[in-house]
């Protein structure tokens, strides 16, 4: 059953909410209060649209000053309609809000818009007015869209509860998009576009505050229907994970994509979203984690956001990315090659055989490789860019094509060309695109199905978001439910209570023994071997022990040992630490330092963070951050970001680095986090020693802090 036909569509596996979402979306009924004869007001545009777009169902205005709205018979107030809208636009004063949500309640009433303003996005006073409504609502039964929504659209049906100027200006057009946005302004920025570009879009819904039903459910709810191929959601706070993540599961299980703005990122984008929406703003780190967690791609801009649509439209497989760009120009291709690096986009080394024929194809002057160089040779020979295209789809690692077109006219065959490109991308099934700054032979292209830019530079950037969004989507998980166990303690805890911690949890640590007294202490490094140890004062109000004296390394002999051992008790004594302790560990020397750490994201859960470690590590920055739970692939993948990659392939005299165990230990720490997010805070493991490969890590220095003072 399709929302074309205004049936209902969405599966019932949540009874109260699909009956919100199918009212909205497809409702036999709709109610506008505070609804206007003029079309060009916000009370009237959701009349206008409803009858100009074709809604077939009942439009009931409310406005007691008029008899007729529009064309439609007017009602004084919800009552005197005497039947209950399944959906009620509410399109009056903030004052004047909470007793029409009232009146629709006590209605029955299943979903309602309110569109006025004044409420989370002005501050606390705003937020307690905005939770009023809310709390009214769902005591009846009743689902909101808002406050401070444009509101939301099925342009299938024709149920177009928004007053958005840009319906006026851009007819719409149903189609495989749903647009999601919590901003009015970023809803209708990519329909314009995609629209002027000749996309139609089913769904567009500007939630505004997300006070009930946000932007996250929303997504859910789009999700559901098997004809929408993308949703694009632009976001200022992430406030239902759970739904959103429920929104990539179901459209990646049917082969739909999702691409996510996720505004309000820095200092003053922050303090812009808390203002415009009322939003609370998330760690970025954190979000990028569980985006990519999910098969989400962030796009940093409304342009990235839309830029690949085509290719997301027509579906086909990118396999590895590996693309061959081609073009009569050797400039352009210079030019794609330079942006294909930046963009992480592989260029395919074309095979022996694949080169080969190319050879007897181009002229002795063309460039038969990658970049690939036709010369102005195609403008004589009609057939050489056919035969081309051939030699490329028989080559195993050509995955995806970018022809560069800078110029042409008379004695350009731009339709062959088109024509060709189109057949060879259908046939073999493989991404291709086109580049041309004439709008013209765009023209021509797009009327073939062929994607075309403007420029070089969003062909490779479209090809190569796509790609790795499609590698996203290949190793994107369904998040585990794990029930939370407790741990014992709280606060920070002591750098023996953390090793220990660390150990249970599977991450390796070096050899170690607790000390109370000076002759433990010597007892415990004839136990670890008389090997060269180092001596730490223990104490968990002491966490940063060189900084007081606490740290003597090397050490080799029992008397070294007593003597760094007494030195702990009694500076520790002297900060004020009523039971003093040491640490005694065999000195490790590993290949090279790492931290190893955890934070728990009060909305996402744990997150691991890999990276360079030492006293440097806050300078250097050099780190890379998961969502727990992960793969040891996931870990592989993600160290490949680091500046310090090269180290795990050898470097000059530096044997190979053991990102085996690396990542193993990664993986341990983000289950233990993971079973443990609620006992949980944080922790540090700095520095957690990587050996050459094959021979491990080790961690030996570690502080675990738990919840609670």
């Amino acid at each position: 059953m399709t929302p074309a036909s205004g049936r209902r569509w969405l599966r019932p596996r949540e009874r109260p909410l699909t009956e919100t979402f199918n009212a909205l979306f497809a409702p036999a009924s709709v109610a506008v209060v505070g609804a206007s004869d003029n079309p060009n007001k916000v009370g009237g545009r959701p009349v206008h649209y409803m009858r100009t777009f074709g809604y077939t169902g009942e439009v009931f205005p409310v406005n007691p000053a008029r008899d007729t709205i529009q064309g439609y018979r007017a009602y004084p107030d919800l009552g005197a309609i005497g039947k209950t809208p399944d959906a009620v636009v509410i399109a009056v004063s903030g004052d004047a809000t909470l007793e029409q949500v009232r009146q629709c309640g006590a209605a029955g009433v299943k979903a309602a818009v309110i569109m006025a303003s004044g409420f989370a996005e002005t501050g606390t006073a705003g937020r307690e007015r905005q939770q009023e409504l809310v709390s009214v609502a769902n005591a009846s039964g009743m689902r909101l869209v808002g406050p401070n929504a444009q509101g939301t659209a099925n342009f299938a049906s024709g149920a177009v509860l928004n007053f958005s100027t840009m319906f006026m200006e851009v007819a719409p057009k149903d189609g495989p998009i749903a647009i999601i946005s919590q901003s009015g302004a970023a809803s209708v920025m990519p329909y314009a576009l995609l629209r002027q570009a000749g996309y139609g879009v089913r769904y567009l819904v500007a939630t505004g505050n997300d006070a009930d039903l946000d932007a996250c459910a929303m997504a859910a709810a789009v999700a559901e229907d098997p004809e929408v191929r993308l949703i694009l959601v632009y976001l200022e706070s992430i406030s239902d994970p759970a739904q959103l993540a429920r929104a990539a599961d179901v459209a990646r299980a049917r082969g739909a994509s999702i691409v996510a703005i996720k505004a309000g990122n820095s200092r003053r984008g922050a303090q812009a979203a808390a203002s415009h929406t009322g939003a609370l703003v998330g760690n970025d780190a954190a979000i990028d984690a569980f985006l990519a967690r999910h098969g989400i791609w962030r796009a940093g801009d409304i342009g990235e956001l839309v830029r690949a649509v085509p290719l997301y439209l027509q579906g086909r497989a990118p396999g590895q990315g590996r693309t061959v760009v081609m073009s009569h120009s050797g400039a352009v291709g210079v030019m794609a090659a330079d942006l294909a690096e930046q963009q992480a986009l592989p260029l395919t080394d074309l095979q022996p055989a694949t080169l080969r024929e190319l050879g007897t194809i181009l002229p002795e002057f063309g460039t038969a490789s990658n970049p690939l160089d036709m010369t102005a040779a195609l403008l004589g020979k009609g057939d050489m860019f056919p035969r081309v295209l051939h030699a490329l789809a028989a080559d195993p690692q050509a995955d995806m094509v970018m022809v560069g077109i800078p110029v042409a006219g008379p004695g350009y065959d731009v339709e062959a060309l088109a024509r060709d490109a189109a057949a060879f991308s259908g046939h073999y099934g493989k991404p291709l695109v086109a580049s041309a700054p004439q709008q013209t032979v765009r023209e021509v292209f797009a009327r073939h199905g062929v994607p075309a830019f403007v420029t070089e530079a969003d062909a490779i950037a479209a090809l190569a978001q796509y790609a790795a969004h499609h590698q996203l989507n290949a190793v994107a998980l369904t998040s585990p439910r794990l029930e939370p166990c407790p741990l014992d303690g709280r606060g920070m805890q002591d750098e023996a209570r953390s090793l220990s911690l660390l150990a249970e949890a599977g991450v390796p640590v070096v050899p170690y023994r607790f000390c109370a007294s000076v002759d433990e202490a010597v007892t415990a490094f004839s136990a670890l071997g008389g090997v060269p140890v180092v001596v730490k004062g223990c104490a968990a109000a002491v966490p940063h022990k060189s900084e007081h004296g606490l740290v003597h390394l090397r050490l080799t002999d029992a008397a070294g040992v007593a003597h760094a051992a007494q030195d702990c008790f009694d500076k520790l004594q002297r900060l004020g630490v009523a039971s003093p302790r040491v640490v005694v560990a065999t000195m490790v020397k590993g290949r090279h330092e790492f931290a190893l750490g955890v934070s728990i994201d009060p909305v996402f859960g744990p997150l691991v963070m890999i990276g360079e470690g030492g006293t440097l590590l806050e300078l250097r920055k050099d780190i890379v951050t998961l969502l727990a739970p992960f793969s040891a692939d996931d870990v592989k993948a993600a160290c490949a970001r680091l500046r310090l990659a090269p180290l795990f392939e050898g470097y000059r005299d530096i044997p190979a680095l053991d990102l085996e165990a690396l990542a193993s230990a990664a993986v341990a720490l983000g289950n233990w986090a993971l079973r443990h997010r609620t006992a949980l805070k944080s922790v540090d493991i700095n520095p957690l020693m990587v050996m050459a490969a094959g021979e491990g890590v080790s961690a030996v220095d570690a502080v675990v802090e738990l919840q609670g003072a």
